[in-house]
């Protein structure tokens, strides 16, 4: 056995290119932080996100209406 039959090649992606798919695509980013001193919750926080890329066809919805 030469040991290099069941190794992968190494792929590099620069995170420029990686970004770019993610985009692509939409990401949903989720979480949960809770701020807890002596089993008393004093802050909670919830996040969801979408970040996605906007084209030409997809309107911003932060433009200004005239």
């Amino acid at each position: 056995m030469s040991g290099d039959g069941g190794v992968l090649a190494r792929r590099e992606v620069a995170l420029v290119d990686l970004l770019d798919r993610l985009l692509a695509g939409g990401v949903v980013i989720t979480g949960d932080l809770t701020l807890r001193i002596a089993d008393v919750d004093l802050v909670r926080i919830d996040l969801n996100a979408l970040v996605s890329s906007v084209g030409f066809e997809v309107p911003s919805p932060f433009e200004e209406l005239t």
